[in-house]
């Protein structure tokens, strides 16, 4: 029963601050307030009242159902990997490819030697070297999902949309090699050898068989749509395959001293990727699964907010320590974007406002973050901590930042109702009505 009242407490709470919000005139993107609502009913909100199904009063009532997390996530991927259709990829693949890995890489490199930095200055007490390097790797992850949350609630769409979504679904692979190098060198450091098998060969082996385990179960989803020949049914097949695959990235399998696993993220994208190329059923299923899937997007929102820890505010040092990752990652997204997107002969509105929009961070980031507790001691603190406050922020603030980012270069459209509908609730608020 507690497990029922939970889900529908943060479906509730989630949308019904969307139209109290609405009803104050704050013109937030829902994505936001589905995380604020998470806020609100978690831990360190109404959750300290101590009653079940009013509030999650505690972090392990909110992992008590964090599967629903993976399961948004993974229809998330699937959706985005929609995005690499070989018709709108003859004209934005290679752009996308080179703006994605530089602007990671270029984030990577700035929170790097700003953290680096910060090491001198504050000790190896407070911050670790292997720690700063850690962090680094982990600046250059986005999150895909308040991305796409924020294009499809405004119905974005334009050369810089076009462009943003495979950016961000790249993401996750660049991130992923990233990370295993900048964790193997801080493993190192820590005291143990330098393993070349973990900082290269896993991470290319999850890569690859990450891409090929989605690509066979997306040709045999395509294959096994073609028996049905109702669309509901079809999506019925569509979803099972999406949970199948999502199971099924659990894997791991040791080959002598190497170990092949697979990201869930990466597995999903290629499942959307191979059955939108291949289906011709593709774009119905999609507009139905987004429709299937809103619920379960609504709940990972308030779920990730109510996971958020505002206890990192009560350590300064982890406050500072953050604030510098925010700056220096924010710039290396900003630069990378703009440097990379002007060398490729990008448009001027992607070249201002591409960056913008590669801020949010959310679920990628908490993973790598959690992998790299095998750390331990203040390094695993430091980096938690860290990371957790970097979350908070960019997450309050990243989906905001993406819709004014692509109003600004017109890709989103206010309505004249909209407009009005605003203009009334500033007017009331101020009395004028």
């Amino acid at each position: 029963m507690s497990l029922f009242l939970s889900i529908s407490a943060a479906l509730f709470a989630g949308l019904m601050l969307t139209r109290v919000f609405k009803w104050m005139g704050f013109n937030f993107p829902d994505v936001t307030a589905f995380l604020i609502a998470g806020l609100l009913i978690g831990p360190y909100g109404l959750g300290r009242l101590g009653i079940n199904g009013f509030g999650f009063v505690s972090e392990e009532a909110v992992q008590s159902i964090s599967q629903i997390n993976t399961a948004a996530l993974g229809f998330i991927a699937f959706s985005i990997g929609s995005e690499f259709r070989l018709s709108s990829l003859k004209h934005t693949g290679k752009t996308a490819t080179v703006i994605g890995i530089f602007q990671a890489v270029m984030a990577t490199i700035l929170v790097d030697a700003a953290l680096i930095a910060l090491h001198f200055i504050l000790g190896e007490e407070v911050l670790p070297l292997s720690a700063a390097i850690t962090l680094g790797a982990i600046a250059s992850a986005t999150a895909p999902a308040a991305t796409l949350m924020v294009v499809r609630q405004y119905k974005a769409n334009g050369p810089l949309t076009r462009l943003l979504l495979p950016i961000v679904a790249l993401d996750d692979a660049v991130g992923l090699v990233l990370f295993s190098v900048s964790f193997g060198i801080a493993m190192a450091l820590k005291g143990g050898n330098l393993d070349m098998i973990s900082i290269v060969v896993n991470p290319i082996l999850e890569i690859i068989c990450s891409v090929l385990l989605g690509g066979v179960l997306g040709y045999i989803l395509t294959q096994l749509e073609k028996l049905f020949y109702s669309n509901s049914n079809r999506l019925s097949m569509t979803i099972t395959f999406v949970f199948l695959t999502i199971a099924l990235s659990y894997l791991e399998i040791p080959v002598g001293k190497a170990t092949i696993s697979f990201s869930s993220l990466l597995v999903c994208m290629m499942l959307g990727t191979v059955f939108c190329n291949t289906s011709e059923f593709s774009e119905d299923i999609m507009t139905r699964a987004e429709k299937w899937t809103s619920p379960l997007n609504v709940a990972f929102f308030v779920l990730s907010g109510a996971e958020l820890e505002l206890g990192v505010f009560t350590h300064m040092e982890y406050v500072l320590i953050g604030v510098m990752f925010i700056l220096a990652r924010s710039l290396g997204k900003y630069l990378g974007a703009r440097i990379s997107s002007t060398a490729m002969g990008c448009d001027q509105n992607i070249r201002k406002y591409l960056g913008i929009t590669l801020l949010p961070q959310a679920g990628v980031a908490i993973g790598m973050c959690n992998q790299a507790a095998a750390l331990g001691g203040a390094e695993s603190s430091v980096i938690r901590n860290v990371t957790l406050f970097a979350v908070l922020v960019y997450e309050l603030t990243g989906p905001f930042m993406t819709r004014e980012a692509l109003t600004k270069a017109g890709e989103i459209v206010v309505k004249p109702a909209e407009k009005q509908s605003r203009n009334r609730f500033k007017a009331q608020g101020t009395g004028r009505a």
